[in-house]
């Protein structure tokens, strides 16, 4: 137990995470539950903290619409969440994509799948192109364009709701991530993610390389969802410095010989000794 506990405590942190938020906002529609009403876009907590989609709020403004004081002040909330110590946080620990996106790339290494990705080929930088895009026709239509068609939003929508189309769209990420590109919607194209990856940039909570430790195994790099941030590995004992980084802790639960840890970000570097 302790075994499994150890090599897996982050995942299942995560799953009882991601099951207890969507549980709140299901009781809220349901019960009447004032712990957590609303949705991923727009949330009260206990009936008095306001919370918002920052990005939802952007496209908004973008869109030439006017938005509320309460949006105002829960998109602050959020963003300064994230952008203190949550990091990208929102991606690994509260979007429901992430289940669907998570079993796709464990059957696709499981299966063998991975051969797969030498025919195709994605800048992880489309994901910023998509948020730029976003904003653009939001401009254009009047409306915030990635909410019509986010499959976060439709997915959590389905499980408070009702499903609807939503089943369309988790088949089509699952399939995709499955059999055309490894982490093909988290990791290259959802604009939210790359939204969190530029607002988490300077959070505070990193994963931590301790380069002596290391016997460059990759079990960290095969099963981490942007193997770019861990470019140090092998080579010095640094923290992870990249936005992208989810904090899924994936990579410090596979890891034998404890070279990779989470800690606070270091502002300063130390001096050293003469």
């Amino acid at each position: 137990m302790n075994k499994i506990w150890k090599k897996y405590r982050f995942l299942i942190l995560r799953r009882l995470t991601q099951i207890a938020i969507m549980f709140l906002y299901i009781a809220a529609n349901v019960w009447g539950w004032k712990i957590l009403e609303g949705n991923l876009s727009s949330s009260k907590v206990v009936d008095t903290i306001p919370l918002s989609d920052p990005y939802a709020v952007l496209q908004i403004f973008a869109a030439g619409s006017i938005v509320g004081a309460n949006a105002l002040i829960g998109a602050f909330i959020v963003t300064l969440f994230y952008m203190l110590i949550g990091g990208r946080a929102f991606c690994s620990w509260v979007c429901p994509v992430n289940m669907v996106t998570d079993l796709a790339n464990f059957i696709r290494r499981k299966g063998g799948f991975d051969k797969v990705e030498k025919k195709w080929w994605a800048s992880r930088n489309i994901r910023y192109w998509a948020m730029g895009l976003s904003f653009i026709i939001s401009f254009l239509l009047g409306t915030a364009a990635f909410e019509i068609v986010s499959p976060v939003s439709m997915t959590h929508r389905g499980l408070v709701f009702g499903m609807g189309f939503g089943w369309a769209a988790i088949l089509t990420i699952f399939l995709f991530d499955l059999f055309v590109l490894k982490n093909g919607w988290c990791g290259h194209i959802c604009p939210l993610g790359g939204f969190y990856s530029l607002v988490g940039r300077f959070s505070l909570f990193r994963v931590k390389h301790n380069q002596p430790n290391c016997t460059l195994c990759m079990k960290c790099k095969e099963v981490c969802p942007e193997k770019e941030v861990l470019f140090m590995i092998g080579k010095k004992s640094l923290s992870v410095n990249m936005g992208e980084c989810t904090l899924c802790g994936r990579c410090v639960e596979v890891c034998d010989d404890d070279a990779l840890n989470f800690s606070i970000r270091e502002f300063v570097k130390k001096e050293r000794k003469k």
